[in-house]
């Protein structure tokens, strides 16, 4: 019963896991597209009450670009199960987390959105790695069933001793 309860809670987690590593490569995909907008349309006006400011993107455009690759990278370094893309993952979701919380004034509503979202990610890549590695590395993907034995084959098992 235990086993087959480990094997449930595997299954699981190895789905969180799929779950956030195809939201780090759609988020990825995402600042792609936005840096390439920075870059190429980088200058924005900006009215004030005394002036209008002239502001360029470039830099914002480079570091949504850059930071786009590497949530690609990482993303599907976990769809293979990859160690280095968890320990990356958390790197690049506790940073994200906290410039959130930076945020926390300006957008309340959004920043506690996406630091709720950061908070299933890190639990996503912490918890039960071993078993998560072994689910989607190995064997049957998380979302095909486990073959159970039949009756017959239960009947056919010596007891333990």
């Amino acid at each position: 019963m235990a086993e087959v309860t480990e094997k449930r809670g595997g299954a699981v987690m190895a789905g969180f896991v799929l779950f956030a590593g195809m939201l780090l490569i759609v988020i990825g995909f995402v600042n792609i597209f936005q840096g390439f907008i920075a870059l190429f349309n980088d200058e924005r006006v900006v009215a004030t009450r005394e002036k209008f400011i002239l502001v360029d993107m470039t830099g914002w455009g480079w570091t949504l670009l850059i930071s786009g690759l590497l949530l690609l990278i990482v993303g599907g370094g976990l769809l293979a199960a990859q160690t280095w893309a968890r320990i990356t993952g958390i790197v690049l979701v506790s940073l994200h987390a906290i410039t959130q919380i930076a945020w926390l004034g300006a957008y309340p509503v959004w920043s506690l959105l996406m630091i709720t979202l950061d908070i299933i990610i890190l639990y996503a890549l912490t918890a039960r790695w071993a078993e998560v590695r072994d689910r989607i590395g190995e064997g049957p993907g998380p979302w095909e069933e486990v073959p159970r034995p039949s009756a017959a084959e239960y009947r056919s098992v010596p007891p333990p001793v």
